[in-house]
């Protein structure tokens, strides 16, 4: 008997194409890496469903995905198995039987990370974890910017609907922690919304980064937000900052796992 199965995946981004095939031969995809693994152990083609598209070089914490399966083994089991087929730099943290589910379209919303990282030399370590800047930034000045995309809004200024589709979006979170590292002060953007539109986030912090050098100010980020044109979007933050921490389905909270249908 088939049985629908969702799981949770955490990946490194940086030497995939991308979350989601975009052709049948689409090189090197994570979903098609999933795909691969899923089809050595069930010995048939399987199709893979992913919450976001995560783009070239975006991590994930909690991309939730969903697949149909023949197997007459414990969940768990399933899991073992996964992680034995996949690389190191792609792991399963769950595997449940869910009749039903898409993980796109039942997702309630969607939680991205980003991770900026100030210190005076660069640090290797922290080269595709983070986007590494030499000078300080208002931290304040920025979180009282990223307090203005709570709400619903056209957000037209950060990117471009997909197939047609408007821009509006509701952001639930939109705010900056910080903290001490050894290797130097790390500045975390989380935002939660319904669903992002394509670069959404990247360009967000991009504009956001623009707020704490001073190259812009609240009021200047406010009027280009409020305007929703793609034109006055501003720097397009590298994607290896990026991560999809979390999807919301109505049963469970955000924190529980897996953005979007693009990022």
């Amino acid at each position: 008997m088939t049985t629908r199965y969702r799981a949770t995946l955490a990946y490194d981004g940086t030497a995939y194409q991308g979350y989601q095939k975009q052709a049948e031969h689409t090189p090197n995809t994570v979903q098609g890496v999933v795909e691969a693994a899923l089809a050595a152990i069930l010995g048939t083609p399987t199709t893979v469903w992913g919450a976001g598209r995560t783009d070239t070089g975006v991590h994930a914490r909690g991309q939730v995905i969903a697949f149909d399966a023949e197997w007459s083994h414990e969940p768990e089991k399933l899991l073992k198995a996964l992680n034995v087929k996949l690389p190191d730099d792609i792991a399963v943290q769950d595997v449940a039987p869910a009749p039903g589910f898409h993980p796109r379209f039942d997702a309630a919303s969607r939680r991205y990370g980003y991770q900026v990282l100030i210190a005076p030399v660069r640090q290797p370590l922290w080269a595709r974890r983070a986007w590494q800047l030499q000078r300080p930034l208002d931290v304040e000045a920025m979180q009282q910017a990223a307090a203005l995309l709570l709400g619903e809004h056209d957000f037209a200024t950060f990117g471009k609907p997909p197939r047609g589709i408007n821009t509006v979006r509701e952001v639930f979170v939109s705010e900056w922690a910080q903290q001490d590292t050894a290797e130097g002060h790390l500045l975390v953007y989380t935002v939660e919304a319904t669903a992002f539109l394509q670069h959404m986030v990247r360009r967000i912090v991009g504009m956001l980064v623009e707020v704490g050098m001073a190259l812009r100010s609240v009021a200047d980020f406010e009027a280009a937000f409020l305007s929703a044109d793609l034109a006055q979007s501003g720097h397009l933050a590298p994607p290896y900052g990026l991560y999809l921490e979390a999807v919301r389905y109505a049963e469970a909270p955000a924190e529980a796992s897996g953005s979007s249908q693009t990022d």
